[in-house]
């Protein structure tokens, strides 16, 4: 009964918080961590202690799955190079230097410990991610940090895995790296296969409900039989988060994706304000540790302020080469842009004048590829590389060009013959599709440069939080050099880069001006989509060999009636982004008000029971349909 009850009261805790803090200007974690520590010290609580691996298995899978479900997938391709570097190269080295500093300051702790309490540090909390999206920074910049806080958590575990290990034992540096890249490759093998399983159980299911639920189920999955192999299953968790991101649109319905989204939601606000307010709770059972221990706090208190200057320095001199790094590769980019344009245009003329006039790609068209390789300009392979790519097009070509000549001596028949030609037209379809991703990746380098004041909020975002303390939790009780004191250490760094980070991070990203910054492609992003909706829409609607699934055609009515609702959704979507913001914030509350006056009476009229309860019903699920939908297009909170 008292486990219910506490665990009632830290909801309503963390609901209240979480609705009110932001009215205040501040951080909800940072007002739950300082709850947490001033509950922690009321003489009627006795000191708490949560079992890390509550935490480390019960719930970081579930919240690095839901974050890396909703994390777009094309965004973490296109700078994997430098989230990678952050994620790994960046908490490896903090790592390494911690362990030295803190055998050097730290009485009985040699390197290997030092380094077991460096890997604990080392790895960023979420919570960045969250303010500085609410304050509207730019996107790259949330991606960066967002991209970070997938990764690096299991970086440090497996780190400080082998130093504890390294503690016991004698462990080789290169049998270190070997068990982690073994734990990080099978893991994301594990992660890959749940996720697509996941999708796939989901798929067949039909069902919102069951399919949230196989969602609640997936990051486990993943998790524990990763674990069970020497794996990482955070990157296992993570890893199936991200096929779910990629392939949700492709295998989910409306409604699976609408509802998953909304419980996980609701699982992550809890869940994250459970830990923030847990990790303040503790605090008064560390320091009482520590006293028995050690007599006096000032030595924790002093490594940990030492520690969190430190995991700062290292953080921006590792950020500073990073964007000197990625201002490079955007200066190639900025040369090659043209350049590409020009290739595309020689490889699609060169493709379409060696096509016969039934759509054969001749034998020459190899030959076509390859001066179109030599007429280009040698910086397009320094910035992306699609060499490889056309390579790979000229031998399919060759092949099918060899086909081809067999076909012509009478060795295949014409249904062969075609699906040779499907064949091949996929082939050339698939590399312009390839060529045309690397000029948009090439644009999105130009849109969205990160100079001197996005490395700022990147080196400033870096606070610590939950993840350390539970890491730190995980220190073997038995035979552990100084654990108490290295437990409280952490916390320190956790709870005052939270505190001094945390709470000023809206003033510096504000002070950059960085807040409520829109992308230079905002615009022209928004005409390109719509054109490729209605453009999408009226190709349909026109094809004369438009069928039903049975293969029947469409009734003209039904056709016409479509279309007419298809245009009339255009003519009100340009209507509404030309009409001035104001009296379109005022046309949306409208809509809203009235959409309110609606289910109000319809609730009267269940109330009176003159119509039936399933009408009611379906009439009251439309009205919310339309209200999600007035929402999402006004932006507004409802």
């Amino acid at each position: 009964m008292e486990v219910l009850l506490v665990a009632v009261l830290a909801a309503v805790v963390v609901i209240a918080v979480t609705a009110l803090a932001p009215r205040a200007g501040v951080a909800a974690p940072l007002v739950l961590v300082l709850i947490g520590v001033a509950v922690s010290f009321v003489p009627a609580v006795a000191a708490i202690e949560i079992d890390p691996e509550i935490i480390l298995v019960g719930v970081l899978p579930a919240l690095l799955y839901a974050s890396a479900a909703s994390f777009p997938s094309m965004d973490f391709r296109r700078d994997f190079t430098a989230i990678g570097g952050m994620a790994v190269l960046l908490v490896v080295i903090t790592a390494v230097l911690l362990g030295f500093v803190f055998s050097w300051v730290i009485p009985g702790i040699d390197l290997a410990a030092g380094i077991a309490l460096g890997a604990i540090v080392s790895p960023t909390d979420a919570v960045a991610t969250s303010i500085i999206k609410k304050l509207g920074a730019p996107q790259r910049v949330v991606v960066m940090l967002e991209g970070e806080g997938l990764l690096n958590d299991a970086t440090s575990l497996v780190l400080l895995r082998s130093a504890i290990a390294a503690t016991a034992a004698s462990v080789s540096l290169w049998g270190v790296v070997g068990s982690f890249f073994k734990a990080v490759l099978l893991a994301v093998l594990i992660g890959v296969i749940v996720g697509r399983l996941g999708l796939w159980a989901r798929e067949h299911l039909r069902h919102a409900a069951l399919s949230t639920a196989v969602s609640f189920v997936v990051p486990f999955v993943a998790y524990l039989p990763a674990e069970e192999l020497d794996a990482s299953g955070i990157v296992a968790a993570v890893a199936a988060g991200l096929v779910t991101s990629t392939l949700s649109a492709r295998h989910l319905s409306p409604q699976d994706r609408v509802a998953e989204r909304m419980n996980w939601r609701t699982i992550e606000t809890l869940l994250e304000g459970g830990l923030f307010l847990a990790m303040g709770l503790e605090v008064f059972g560390l320091v009482q540790d520590v006293r028995e221990a050690h007599g006096s706090l000032w030595t924790a208190v002093g490594v940990a302020a030492l520690a969190a200057v430190v995991v700062i320095a290292l953080r921006a001199l590792f950020v500073l080469p990073l964007l000197r790094y990625l201002a490079a590769r955007r200066r190639r980019a900025e040369q090659v842009r043209e350049t590409l344009d020009r290739m595309e245009q020689r490889v699609s003329a060169k493709l379409d004048e060696f096509t016969d006039p039934h759509g054969i790609i001749t034998p020459d068209a190899a030959k076509a590829l390859s001066a179109v390789w030599t007429q280009g300009d040698q910086r397009v392979w320094e910035a992306g590389n699609p060499r490889r790519q056309v390579r790979r097009v000229q031998r399919r070509v060759q092949l099918e060009a060899e086909k081809r000549r067999t076909a012509a001596a009478g060795g295949l028949s014409d249904d062969q013959k075609e699906r040779i030609r499907q064949r091949r037209m996929d082939r050339i379809a698939e590399f312009r599709k390839r060529f045309t991703r690397r000029i948009a990746d090439v644009d999105y380098l130009l849109a969205a440069p990160l100079g001197p004041k996005e490395g700022v909020v990147i080196v400033w975002a870096g606070m610590r939080g939950v993840v350390t303390l539970a890491a730190a939790q995980t220190l073997p009780r038995e035979d552990f050099p100084q654990r108490s004191l290295l437990v409280l250490i952490a916390f320190g760094v956790a709870a005052g880069t939270l505190l001094v980070q945390g709470g000023t991070l809206p003033w510096v990203v504000r002070r950059l001006g960085l807040a409520g910054v829109t992308s230079s492609r905002f615009d022209e992003g928004t005409q390109g989509l719509r054109e490729i909706v209605d453009g999408t829409a009226r190709d349909l609607l026109d094809d004369p060999g438009l069928r039903r699934k049975d293969g029947t055609p469409y009734a003209p009515y039904v056709v016409d009636r479509v279309r007419t609702v298809v245009v009339r959704e255009q003519a009100d979507q340009d209507e509404e982004e030309a009409t001035p913001e104001e009296l379109s914030t005022q046309f949306f509350e409208l809509r809203l008000a009235t959409i309110a006056a609606q289910r109000k009476a319809l609730l009267e009229a269940r109330a009176l029971g003159t119509f039936d309860s399933d009408l009611l019903s379906r009439a009251l699920d439309q009205l919310d349909a339309d209200q999600i939908a007035v929402e999402m297009r006004g932006h507004l909170d409802g």
